[in-house]
């Protein structure tokens, strides 16, 4: 969309900006509701309904859940495509109601007071109200975490929804309008719904997680590379030496997702942590490596303090390329 020049740029900056500013207020979500929590509905009703692990053979559960998929891409698309070109031909109006609606479908607010909840609580010395505020926004089992582990989980969580909920939404945004941006949320959606490696979803949501994996691709790297070089003052001077650049790669690679060691990685090693690491699924412990495994392990509130501080810094420059954008369209 950024084809259609500079006034559609400038509605992506205002989506930013309307995001930023109020985030996702609990006066019009409790009365309305939400698109994503619509997408998940359209979701969780075509798993009960065609989702049938026990009696279906890996292909049918594959065959099926991307069926359904393409199914809600389609008609993501369609609407999308309807719904923006009806606003289009309003004018200016339209163009700001599309910019408040693409302002839902982005995270950076809730993002931020979700994980400075966590700050707050670690900072209190309150670990069992700090385990209970991560575990809003994480899918591990938090009962266990010491507060370095409360700590880690939160940074690790802010470095990858920086880039699924915020850089990878603006990305085919940017590239192909509202329906772009639908379309994603709905497959990140379905991802974070049935894209799980258990017994319940390993088939039917394999497509959704191929499809994510794909869209995220490009927006891991993109959110990599502006949590590197987005300037950051420690809130704390520390002696610190970087590991060799082939460690990172390798770290970023050796991650379980394809996508999220990058911006974890570059978290790890802008903050001088180790993240990700051993952690606990359903009672279970899960033996996975450390990112930047050389970084300190012994982290807490101020460690967190600092990771929102890179993501505010990551945030701004994030902007200022899409004014840049806007800008250059305009000419």
């Amino acid at each position: 969309m950024i084809l259609s020049g500079g006034l559609f740029a400038l509605v992506v900056l205002l989506a930013l900006i309307l995001d930023g500013l109020f985030g996702e207020p609990d006066w019009i979500w409790t009365r309305l509701p939400h698109p994503v929590v619509l997408f998940g509905k359209a979701i969780s009703l075509l798993e009960k309904t065609f989702n049938h692990p026990r009696t279906q053979s890996a292909f049918s559960g594959r065959a099926l859940g991307s069926v359904s998929m393409l199914l809600l891409v389609g008609v993501g698309a369609v609407g999308g495509t309807l719904v923006q070109w009806l606003l289009m031909s309003l004018g200016v109006v339209g163009w700001i109601i599309i910019a408040i609606l693409a302002s839902t479908l982005l995270a950076q607010k809730s993002l931020h007071d979700h994980v400075k909840r966590v700050e707050e609580d670690l900072a209190a010395g309150d670990l069992e109200q700090a385990r209970y505020s991560v575990s809003m926004i994480v899918g591990r089992d938090t009962t266990k975490l010491d507060g370095s582990g409360v700590a880690r989980a939160a940074i690790e969580s802010l470095a990858e929804n920086y880039s699924d909920g915020i850089v990878a939404p603006l990305f085919w945004l940017v590239l192909f309008g509202l329906p772009g941006l639908i379309c994603y949320k709905i497959i990140n959606t379905g991802d974070s719904m049935i894209g799980h490696r258990n017994e319940r979803y390993r088939y039917f949501g394999w497509a959704a997680a191929r499809l994510d994996d794909v869209l995220n691709l490009i927006p891991a790297r993109l959110t990599m590379l502006l949590l590197l070089f987005s300037p950051l003052r420690l809130s704390v001077a520390r002696e610190r030496q970087s590991p060799p650049w082939e460690r990172f790669f390798a770290d970023a690679n050796r991650h379980r997702s394809p996508n999220a060691g990058w911006p974890e990685g570059a978290m790890a090693r802008r903050l001088d942590i180790a993240l990700s690491g051993p952690r606990y699924y359903g009672g279970e412990l899960v033996d996975e490596p450390f990112v930047n495994d050389t970084g300190r392990r012994a982290i807490g509130a101020r460690d967190v303090h600092d990771a929102l501080r890179l993501y505010v810094s990551a945030s701004t420059v994030q902007f200022g390329f899409v004014a840049i954008i806007a800008l250059i369209a305009a000419l």
